[in-house]
């Protein structure tokens, strides 16, 4: 079957009672999943729990491609062992994809390393909340290494933001295709500020920012980190 971006294929059978489901999902995240609150600069959370927006790119009823706004919700447990990083991957109700499994692992090495932060007493769950869907490519990853950062600092992503693109060997974010469908994803979800690699991938060809709503390329993560939290990444 094939895939873009991100995101398995739909069929016109299944895509209405993707969108419903999708809806459904979205309202129990928001009041079920508990958020990462600041906590002291000494101490690190036992554990945490955090639904994350993720953009990417599926095919619609007509096989056309459109933008889409998913979540991930992500469990950080620190142990009292130091026994090594533990990642788990879910693989119900969705799963993810091996190549999305090795980009997010990377993502948060990288990440993880430039905040300068010890990885070896993390159990980390990902769950893809989407009965029978799977997750691919690695333009979710930047997002989610980030994310596991400011959950292991105690930092709180600010609301209605989201990031786009993978994060490189260098420390930058890497770029990603697809801008345009995700933004406009992004603005019927009424985000209010979506960040992408600075570096544009010339497939996605000409595009408008959509009215009122802020699009900011970002270059290095540490930049990505502040627009996310507010917080200093190191």
């Amino acid at each position: 079957m094939p895939q873009i971006s991100g995101f398995t294929k739909l069929s016109p059978q299944s895509w209405g009672k993707y969108v419903t489901v999708f809806s459904l999902v979205c309202l129990a995240l928001f009041f079920s999943t508990k958020p990462v609150h600041s906590a002291p600069a000494n101490s690190l959370p036992l554990f945490s729990q955090l639904a994350i927006p993720i953009l990417g790119v599926t095919l619609n009823q007509d096989h056309d491609p459109v933008g889409v706004v998913t979540h991930i919700v992500i469990h950080f447990e620190k142990r009292p062992d130091h026994t090594g990083l533990q990642l788990r991957f879910r693989v119900d109700p969705g799963q993810f994809s091996p190549y999305a499994q090795q980009a997010v692992s990377q993502a948060i090495a990288r990440a993880s390393d430039a905040a300068r932060l010890y990885t070896d007493s993390w159990t980390i769950y990902f769950t893809f909340p989407y009965q029978g869907q799977t997750m691919y490519g690695d333009s979710l990853s930047a997002m989610v290494g980030l994310s596991v950062v400011a959950m292991a600092k105690g930092d709180s992503l600010i609301y209605g933001r989201t990031l786009t693109g993978t994060i490189t060997e260098d420390g930058h974010i890497g770029r990603v295709g697809g801008i345009p469908y995700k933004v406009e994803a992004a603005y019927a979800e009424h985000m209010n500020r979506i960040l992408i690699p600075e570096e544009y991938d010339v497939g996605d060809g000409d595009w408008r920012n959509p009215f009122m709503m802020q699009i900011s390329p970002i270059s290095t993560i540490d930049k990505a980190y502040y627009a996310l939290t507010g917080h200093s990444f190191q």
